[in-house]
């Protein structure tokens, strides 16, 4: 038996984390929402990953279609964005783009707030995949403790879908 924590990555996903194979089984398919989850939990766990030019241009360019990913994470029980860079850089502008870092700062805080999903600037790509596998394993092992009567997972999704519904876009 494979006791590796299995990692569903959306086929989307054009820049994968190439996980610790010690520690995690990979299989690509496509996702109901984010770019990694778990097998078997896949409309629980969502990690939405973003590189920083990635994160302006969706905040800031394509935020409707952005909200229609947010209304899908705010469903699942454990979800979050990593941002691939640090709020110093969002703070001082350092994504190439002409987006001021006020609204993009803004838009980060709005999701935190009126989405209910946190939003962790990472600092760079190696330190978002760390993040994110091991963000990964603890929701695995709060998934598989509360199914064997172990612990129970005390909360709700954060934005329930008749909520997600009003939230303005």
């Amino acid at each position: 038996m494979d006791s590796r924590i299995p990692i569903i990555i959306d086929t989307r996903e054009q820049e994968a984390y190439a996980f610790d194979s010690q520690r995690f089984s990979t299989v690509r398919r496509a996702l109901p929402a984010g770019d990694y989850s778990l097998d078997g939990s896949e409309t629980r766990v969502a990690v939405e990953r973003k590189s920083m030019p990635d994160f302006v241009s969706t905040v800031i360019r394509a935020r409707k279609r952005f909200h229609a990913e947010l209304r899908k994470l705010a469903g699942c029980e454990f979800a979050c964005v990593v941002v691939e860079a640090s709020l110093r850089d969002v703070l001082e502008g350092s994504y190439g783009t002409g987006a001021h870092p006020n609204a993009v700062f803004g838009a980060a805080i709005s999701i935190c707030v009126d989405w209910g999903i946190p939003v962790y600037f990472c600092g760079d790509r190696q330190t978002a995949r760390r993040f994110t596998e091991d963000y990964l394993e603890r929701c695995w092992r709060a998934i598989t403790n509360a199914s064997l009567g172990e612990a129970k997972v005390l909360y709700e999704p954060r934005l329930s879908l008749e909520r997600s519904r009003k939230v303005s876009c």
